[in-house]
């Protein structure tokens, strides 16, 4: 018994501890979460799958060694983290490519002022950045974000999974793995974080506020916008080219209506592999070692205070908006403006339901739900072009 024992301490299975055994619960959980609950199952199952290969023994399916001979001895998810994330960073963009083939801007196109909404919505990533960087202030926390790292913190806020996965990868891959999960957990949790933070600031009469139907929306249109967004958002924030390139690209297969199989290719079987392969390389990524500690604790926090602080913002503009309109809008849809896409359309519809059922927002919701992918997309690109990472980091 003795020499059995050695024999498994010599081969490295006596490394895994109670930190490794507690992520193949939580990986468990996630995936008892996207089963039973039907909560983000196409993310939450394959990241919990994930977490629980990263945290068994002896696999070695999640190292990864560079130079010339060493690449047979990488692990698979090793190289796709590399690959995929850390290095080439390809994964979000394709994702990007198949969301951008299954959106419609006809909501935008036919009501402007969403995009404001959507804008407004992202205060929550700078609230979050800005916390992250504060908590260094605090005497014997022990935490000191750096620049990057905040902001893969408040990238969070837009809740938005690939840009998250994107910002963190090229500022801070250390921390890749814990704000994506966060990233998809809160986008899971719109339920239970948005209708108390919609009840409290808006009244009952301002809930049940019905919207006249939005105008219809000519083909031309819909071809000229993403190319013309494209062109402008790409010349005033050229960092954020990858995701907004590949999000109009798949928009405009959609609406030129000539390539349906290049359309369903990215919609549909480009954007599932893709998603595939980035779920569980993003799980892998979650060994016991790294996740309990303090820091985990305090980016949990701020994801949550980032994600309430864009609901927040995107609600108290729409009530600002109605200041000066006519026509007045209902103030939920301005909760939408977090890219949780279509969750918070839904919620916004939903609790405006419950105070009036006439009311039908889910059309006018998905327009500040759309402009929130948008935003925080171009929030991404600003905090690469003004963060610089040494080279070698």
């Amino acid at each position: 018994m003795i020499e059995f024992l050695e024999f498994f301490h010599g081969t490295g299975a006596m490394a895994a501890n109670w930190r490794n055994g507690a992520m193949i619960a939580v990986g468990l959980f996630f995936i008892y979460l996207s089963i039973s609950k039907r909560l983000e199952p196409y993310e939450l199952l394959p990241i919990g799958l994930g977490v629980i290969i990263a945290n068994l023994p002896l696999t070695g399916l999640t190292t990864y060694s560079a130079g010339a001979g060493s690449f047979q001895e990488s692990g698979i998810f090793g190289i796709f983290f590399h690959y995929g994330l850390a290095f080439w960073n390809l994964l979000p963009p394709v994702i990007f490519l198949g969301l951008g083939a299954m959106t419609d801007f006809g909501p935008i196109i036919s009501n402007p002022r969403t995009l404001l909404l959507g804008a407004a919505a992202q205060v929550g990533i700078f609230v979050a950045f800005w916390g992250a960087l504060a908590t260094s202030l605090v005497p014997n926390l022990g935490i000191n974000f750096s620049l990057g790292q905040a902001a893969a913190i408040g990238i969070i806020g837009g809740a938005d999974g690939p840009t998250t996965i994107f910002l963190s990868a090229q500022l801070a891959p250390e921390l890749l793995g814990i704000t994506a999960v966060i990233a998809y957990s809160y986008m899971a949790a719109v339920a239970f974080i948005q209708p108390p933070i919609m009840k409290l600031l808006t009244s009952q009469r301002e809930r049940a506020i019905e919207m006249p139907g939005s105008r219809e929306v000519s083909r031309r249109e819909r071809l000229i916008f993403p190319v013309f967004a494209m062109v402008i958002i790409i010349l005033v924030v050229p960092k954020s080219a990858p995701l907004i390139t590949m999000f109009m690209i798949g928009n405009v297969f959609r609406e030129s209506g000539v390539v349906p199989r290049l359309t369903n290719a990215a919609s549909n079987e480009l954007l599932n592999i893709a998603t595939l392969f980035l779920m569980i390389t993003v799980g892998t990524q979650l060994s016991g070692d790294t996740i309990f500690s303090l820091d985990t604790v305090a980016i949990l926090l701020l994801g949550l205070i980032a994600f309430s602080a864009g609901t927040v913002g995107g609600l108290l503009f729409a009530k600002t908006m109605n200041l000066f309109l006519r026509n007045k809008i209902n103030p939920l849809i301005g909760a939408a403006g977090v890219s949780a896409v279509p969750m918070a359309a839904r919620m916004a519809h939903h609790v405006a339901q419950q105070a009036n059922p006439r009311t039908y927002l889910l059309p006018h919701a998905i327009g500040p739900n759309v402009a929130g992918v948008i935003g925080s997309a171009v929030v991404a690109g600003i905090f690469i072009s003004l963060i610089q990472i040494p080279v070698g980091q």
